[in-house]
């Protein structure tokens, strides 16, 4: 069946603009930070999967790390057990720590897992506790109120940072041509489980990998400025200014320091991507424009 003239010279101009970026990004390794929408949308659950099969089969080396906020949600909604939040961290104690690993280390990296390998990848799905990969520290909440004589400090549970991450076991999955999908699940000096930032962890990994790039899907165009525009690149310079003029706030600064944190320590550049377009990793790497905003550390 022969193609239309006008759609096969769309086809050629796409190919030919990817050609140099397939070039220079082989062998390289991407980070990639998955949630919001692209990870509840049937379509662009699909169309990720494709992408990350598609990179490597080019040479690309990709690494996802994943979320999975609101599944726990759900998942505890059913079984009626309130969820409390505390600076938009979930207060996790132990009964709701069961609930995280069984939906972020088991249904959802599972099913991620099966989407990539459905489409021709060969994927395999860890936590932090596999491999020793992640090691893990309580996080511990300071609320600052000018009622307060001192800070209070406050324990929300099993939250934790980063302590430490050994790389070992990505290497040999990425030498054996597999693609890693890790859960954010970090484990304590105390043996403990703990719920880590999903966009900490790509951070800390893209920098421990030495990525080319890190990539951190979101449900917004990327970076916007004060009247709403997309801020298309900025310099770590303009950063402290942003924040200081609210143009940087809420859900958006732990995304921007994780990604200024990784570029500082190596990873050639970080970007916040719309999650929400369908093949957005691959308009990202490969098309001139991109889809969202890039950091670079100079």
């Amino acid at each position: 069946m022969s193609i239309p003239s006008e759609r096969a010279q769309t086809i050629a101009r796409v190919l030919i603009e990817a050609l140099p970026y397939i070039r220079r990004f082989q062998g390289k390794t991407m980070v990639i930070k998955y949630g919001g929408n692209a990870m509840v949308d049937a379509p662009l659950k699909q169309g990720f999967a494709r992408d990350v099969v598609l990179m490597k089969l080019v040479g690309i080396n990709p690494v996802i790390v994943h979320g999975g906020g609101p599944q726990i949600g759900s998942l505890l909604q059913r079984l009626g057990k309130a969820t409390e939040f505390v600076q938009g961290m979930r207060v996790t104690d132990a009964e709701t720590m069961d609930v995280v690993e069984m939906v972020l280390g088991g249904l959802v990296n599972k099913e991620i897992v099966t989407f990539i390998n459905q489409h021709g990848g060969s994927a395999v799905g860890l936590t932090g506790k596999d491999g020793d990969l992640i090691r893990a520290r309580k996080l511990l909440v300071r609320r600052d109120a000018p009622e307060l004589k001192a800070p209070e400090i406050i324990d929300i549970g099993h939250v934790g940072e980063v302590e430490s991450i050994d790389p070992a076991i990505l290497h040999m999955l990425v030498k054996s041509n597999f693609i890693p999908v890790i859960a954010p699940i970090g484990v304590g000096e105390d043996g403990h489980s703990y719920n880590i930032n999903a966009d900490l962890v790509a951070g800390k990994i893209a920098e421990v990998l030495k990525a080319e790039k890190l990539l951190l899907l979101t449900n917004t165009a990327g970076l916007l400025d004060a009247e709403g525009n997309l801020i298309a690149e900025l310099e770590v310079g303009r950063v402290r200014v942003l924040i200081d003029e609210g143009v940087i706030s809420g859900g958006m600064l732990p995304k921007i320091g994780c990604a200024i944190e990784a570029v500082q320590s190596g990873v050639r550049s970080a970007h916040i991507i719309d999650g929400r377009v369908e093949h957005a990793v691959m308009l990202d790497l490969f098309t001139d424009t991109g889809v969202g905003t890039l950091i670079r550390g100079r």
